[in-house]
This record gives C-alpha cells, sequence and structure tokens, in this order.
C-alpha cells in the first residue's frame, strides 16, 4: 500500500450504533434498525457519556407515547440540535423544526395555533438547552407562559452554552470556569449573585404545570413527561443534564454527577401545578456539595488552597435549597 494512502477506518462498527449497519443485516443489533421507535435515533454526533441525548431520549419518547406518536417538536439551536441535525441528515423520526436560537417558544405557539385552527389533536413539544431557554430565549418563553399556550417546553439543563465553547449561561453556578469566567483573578470563576432558577419563575406564571428533573431517574423524568402530556396549557420541565466536556469530568460519571446535584439539594426535584408546588423529591441525607464540586474540573480552582469561603457560599447556596423546597427527610 502506499505511503500517502490511509485506510478507512469505520470506529463505530464495534458498537450499537450507527456502525452497525455495517455489516450484514442479519447480524446488526437492534439499535442500528432503521425501523426503531426511538425519537431520537442512532448516528447523531453527541459527545460520549453527553446527558442531553440521553435527555432527550428518553423526554422525547416518553412524549411519543403520550401523544399515540401525532406530535412536533421544534428545537432551538445549541448542542441538541447541531448534533441530530448534520446538514442533510438528521437523528429524528418524527416532525421537527428548527428555527432561530431564541424563539422556540414562540414557534412552537405558532404550531400549537395553526393545529388547532385545523382542528387536529397533534401535541407540540419546545426543547431547548439552557443558553436558548433562560438567556436568549427568556423573553419568548415568558411570552408562552403568559398566553398559556397549549405547549410543553423541556429545557435541558448543561449550565452553559457548550456548542460554541462553553460560556457562561444565567444557569451556570457560581464559581464555575467557563471560558467567559475563567478562573482568573481575585474571584476566579462564575461570580456569586448572578443568574436564574427558570423553574421558580415559570412556577410564578401559574401555569398549569412545572417540573424538574434529572437524567439520573429516568422513570422519574418519563413520568413527568407523560404527565405533562396530559395537560393542556403551558407546560415547562427542566432536565438537569451534565456535560462531561464543559464541567469537566469522565464520561462515566455523569450519571453519579446528576445525582449528586440531587443529593447535595443544589438540583432540587419537584413538580408544581398552577403556582403552587405539590410534590417535593426528599433526599434521606444531604452530601456535602464538596462531593460534587471535587469531580468536576470546573470547580479545580476551589480546591487549589485550603477553605475557599466560596466552597461554604455553595454550601450555603444548596442548604437555601434544602429548606426552601423541604428536601430533606424529617
Amino acid at each position: 500500500m502506499s505511503s500517502d494512502v490511509q485506510p478507512v477506518k469505520f470506529y463505530q462498527k464495534g458498537t450499537r450504533t450507527v456502525g452497525n449497519r455495517l455489516i450484514d443485516e442479519a447480524a446488526r443489533t437492534v439499535q442500528a434498525s432503521r425501523e426503531r421507535s426511538n425519537a431520537l435515533t442512532s448516528g447523531h454526533r453527541a459527545c460520549q457519556g453527553c446527558g442531553e441525548a440521553l435527555g432527550a431520549r428518553y423526554a422525547l419518547d416518553a412524549a411519543m407515547r403520550a401523544s399515540g406518536g401525532d406530535m412536533i417538536a421544534v428545537n432551538a439551536t445549541g448542542c441538541l440540535e447541531v448534533f441530530t441535525t448534520p446538514y442533510p441528515e438528521s437523528a429524528w423520526q418524527l416532525p421537527w423544526l428548527h428555527s432561530l436560537f431564541g424563539n422556540a417558544a414562540s414557534v412552537a405557539s405558532g404550531v400549537a395555533a395553526a393545529m388547532r385552527r385545523q382542528s387536529r389533536k397533534t401535541r407540540v413539544v419546545a426543547q431547548g438547552g439552557d443558553g436558548g431557554t433562560t438567556d436568549i430565549g427568556f423573553g419568548c418563553l415568558s411570552g408562552m407562559f403568559e398566553r398559556n399556550d397549549d405547549v410543553l417546553y423541556i429545557c435541558y439543563d448543561n449550565e452553559g452554552y457548550m456548542n460554541t465553547g462553553v460560556q457562561r449561561s444565567s444557569a451556570t453556578p457560581p464559581a464555575a470556569r467557563t471560558a467567559t469566567t475563567p478562573a482568573l483573578g481575585k474571584e476566579p470563576g462564575n461570580v456569586f449573585g448572578t443568574g436564574k432558577f427558570a423553574p421558580k419563575i415559570a412556577v410564578a406564571h401559574e401555569i398549569p404545570y412545572v417540573a424538574t428533573a434529572s437524567v439520573a431517574d429516568l422513570h422519574d423524568l418519563e413520568a413527568k413527561v407523560t404527565k405533562a402530556m396530559g395537560i393542556e396549557g403551558a407546560r415547562y420541565i427542566q432536565i438537569n443534564t451534565p456535560c462531561p466536556l464543559g464541567w469537566g469530568a469522565p464520561p462515566h460519571e455523569t450519571i453519579a454527577l446528576a445525582r449528586l446535584a440531587i443529593e447535595t439539594g443544589l438540583f432540587p426535584i419537584f413538580e408544581a401545578e398552577h403556582g403552587r408546588v405539590t410534590h417535593v423529591r426528599q433526599i434521606r441525607k444531604a452530601r456535602p456539595v464538596e462531593d460534587y464540586l471535587k469531580r468536576q474540573k470546573r470547580f479545580a480552582h476551589l480546591f487549589t488552597s485550603e477553605n475557599d469561603p466560596r466552597i461554604a457560599m455553595l454550601q450555603a447556596r444548596a442548604d437555601r435549597f434544602i429548606a426552601e423546597y423541604g428536601l430533606v427527610e424529617a
């Protein structure tokens, strides 16, 4: 073989994803079938351990089951849109629309209005990351809530603009290192006292249903999406979806980190209906936030010296959530 020729290597052949389509049909796994029923199928370009890909697949599959397959999804710009639809391909197996970064809620509201005008019962789901939801698209989202449009909006919260290089969003936790909040200066990382916890704002709109969920508990996630799909009007679910790349953690740590976010109280799991919290997932014993922070490179600068005061500030933040939502079992 000539030295300037390199053989093609199909790196995915040994996996249970698209690479199995390269072998004889009888030897393929069900994951490689083009007839599989998943809303988000194999062949997308998500990173290993991507919490968003996992959350989206389970959320949209549950929504498809609840709607009997009569559903349209609207997607904001972001990681999920980019890694699932590299032109001219798509990993979605349902009617799927993409417009701009910040208007997914408005587009979904228009789709719902069109379905209503045609007397169709087609359900509408809008989805986006925290950047397209709590930042750029927040005005459109608030308008959707205020009008009580018949749309389920799902936010995949990976706490930053991961697709464009890990920049800070309004969902980025205090002290976290990002490309725009570097670990430099007297107070390295994201500053305290900024950002927002969007589920609380959704509750304040008094819409029919608001919930938080996590990829650490997929059964709970599916149950909440199913419940939301059975409700008319505006609904909002925010799912904690760790990002190995942006958080600086190994891919196999995704679920462990999501679980620790719950067990420390930093990501409370609850449901609310018409402005009132109706159910809270309690934790038997709160874990110290250090257990969560130490496993992520975005917080590594907090441990370069002893007793960094910002660790105590983050613990206080978790304690406030625990007290506010009654997270610890009495």
